[in-house]
């Protein structure tokens, strides 16, 4: 059953930044013993399965699983419109893309590495662009419409704690100022799903 967000109560254009920043610590420890689910582990969703060539059209499906952005490109031009489709079995995912400053230059990588550098990069950091879709349903579009504006490089997670009830999350997310407080564990870019998009004009 899919939730929306009314354009009134959609979450604050900072509030993935925001949980970005807070769930970077919980990701550091929250996966036990399991290193590859660890940040900094080699990513086990977006590095093995996004595509090496650049899009020639204006229009990119990215598709979410768990844990990773199936069609996510590597390099895109200005204008390229993202739309999110879960195909998730039952958890909610996002699709979250950062500009990064033109003087950064570490990989994706290296900043899903070191989460305190990540937390100071993006900690007063607005997203492009959030994209939130429940499995089977339509993407809501939360922050922009998708469409990649500017040139640059820019880093795509997914900052769903693990197991959150969708629902739950949706509704938290319309009415809070911050991020959402709902029961999960680790945000879904500590398994992996993350990327990185060049944006060329």
């Amino acid at each position: 059953m899919s939730t929306t967000i009314a354009p009134s109560r959609r979450p604050s254009r900072t509030l993935s930044a925001l949980a970005v920043v807070v769930l970077l610590g919980l990701g550091a420890v929250a996966c036990g013993d399991d290193t590859s689910d660890e940040v900094g582990a080699e990513p086990s969703g977006e590095a093995a399965t996004s595509t090496t060539t650049s899009t020639d059209g204006r229009t990119v499906e990215v598709v979410a699983t768990d844990f990773a952005f199936d069609g996510l490109p590597e390099e895109v031009p200005v204008g390229t419109q993202v739309t999110l489709v879960n195909d998730a079995g039952r958890e909610l995912h996002e699709l979250v893309a950062f500009r990064l400053p033109d003087d950064e230059t570490r990989t994706a990588e290296e900043l899903m590495a070191d989460p305190s550098a990540l937390g100071g990069l993006l900690a007063g950091a607005e997203p492009t662009m959030v994209l939130l879709a429940e499995a089977g349903a339509p993407q809501i579009a939360a922050v922009g419409d998708g469409t990649f504006t500017e040139p640059g490089r820019y880093l795509v997670i997914c900052a769903i704690p693990t197991g959150a009830d969708p629902a739950e999350y949706l509704a938290a997310a319309a009415t809070s100022d911050g991020p959402p407080q709902v029961e999960g564990g680790a945000p879904h870019f500590a398994h992996g799903m993350w990327g990185e998009v060049e944006v060329v004009a």
